[in-house]
């Protein structure tokens, strides 16, 4: 038999990954940029827990917790002044980190603070960090780093799936091997604590005659995936004279399903034919992969993912996996630290290791 046909057990069995009641501690995209206007103020839900967002006479985003710290009152009630936030039950005001700045019956305001997060926005979206500093920058294409570039919202999708469960097929080398018949494996790379790169290589040199005769046109192949805190994921695909860059910003939401905003990104062009090739290529792509989505949507809703017989192949899923555990996991809801009834997953959680045994 194979050795890497054999079955291999899982003596670990996985706190963080496809856990519905936790989330990994970092950015997450709330809503386009367009969407909030000068002075407006709205309330919104993300990962669970209540929250107010409004945009300052400064262009500027804040974003706080939606109930004031006086009685309660909902602030998306509220009204924007300048930059600051006014409750619509008593008046109390907020500056844009969320200190009191005004009672209307004290002369004084109270020493008290309106807990804020922290905030961004960038392309064309407004993202959040669900701690209080944040460790690492905003997900961006690896290959885009430091090139120029322009970028395009794509299309809004729910799907009925956990997060992690649907980042895995982009990976799954035996979906490659089995369904595509390419013989193509994964390496990863740790491009920071909280991202991970896989790159697809193939396995065999040889190539079939006819290969040989349009190689040249096909110089630099690359398949790239780079994940970014247990959602959200970039894709770079293509050849070195067309390469095609997504980012899928991935958001959890109730009833294990998750919202996602397709990101597009092409390298700029000079020109009004630059510009016009750009966008009829970003259309063209928004296309595609939102066909491409909607073929594989069936397959991924209704799977009920359980690795109880991981093979050779599955490397990548369990290095995705073995990733996703070392996060800073965080409660649906309060988004506080997340903890085991057993309370081992500890503020510095020591790496989890999967064991194989064959049996």
């Amino acid at each position: 038999m194979d050795a890497n046909s054999q079955p291999i057990k899982l003596t670990h069995k996985p706190k963080i990954f496809n856990n519905l009641e936790s989330f990994i501690e970092g950015w997450y995209w709330v809503i386009p940029s367009n969407n909030l206007e000068i002075g407006e103020v709205k309330s919104i839900t993300i990962l669970g827990r209540s929250l107010v967002i409004y945009r300052g006479q400064d262009k500027q985003v804040v974003i706080c917790d939606a109930y004031c710290p006086h009685m309660g009152a909902h602030l998306g009630e509220g009204t924007v002044e300048d930059n600051e936030l006014r409750c619509a039950l008593h008046h109390w005001k907020f500056n844009d980190v969320g200190i009191c700045v005004e009672i209307p019956c004290l002369e004084k305001p109270l020493p008290l603070k309106l807990k804020t997060w922290p905030t961004t926005e960038k392309y064309g979206i407004i993202w959040i960090w669900t701690g209080e500093t944040p460790q690492q920058p905003l997900p961006f294409v690896p290959e885009l780093e430091f090139l120029e570039y322009e970028s395009f919202l794509g299309s809004q999708l729910v799907m009925n799936i956990h997060p992690h469960i649907m980042m895995l097929n982009v990976i799954d080398t035996q979906y490659f091997q089995g369904v595509q018949a390419l013989d193509i494996g994964f390496e990863k790379q740790e491009l920071n604590p909280n991202a991970i790169i896989f790159s697809k290589y193939r396995r065999q040199n040889q190539d079939l005659p006819i290969k040989k005769i349009y190689r040249p046109l096909c110089k630099n192949p690359i398949y790239s995936v780079c994940y970014w805190y247990g959602s959200t994921f970039t894709l770079t695909v293509g050849i070195e004279l067309r390469r095609c860059y997504l980012m899928l910003a991935v958001r959890p939401i109730e009833k294990e399903q998750v919202e996602i905003q397709t990101i597009f990104f092409i390298k700029k062009r000079k020109g009004v034919y630059g510009w016009l090739f750009n966008r009829f290529m970003l259309w063209l792509s928004n296309s595609v992969m939102q066909e491409l989505i909607n073929n594989e949507i069936k397959i991924l809703q209704t799977m009920q993912f359980n690795l109880k017989t991981p093979i050779q192949e599955d490397q990548s899923v369990m290095q995705l996996i073995n990733h996703v555990e070392r996060q800073k996991p965080l409660t649906w809801k309060t988004w506080l630290l997340a903890r085991s009834p057993e309370n081992d997953i500890k503020e510095n959680q020591t790496k989890w290791r999967e064991e194989f045994t064959n049996d």
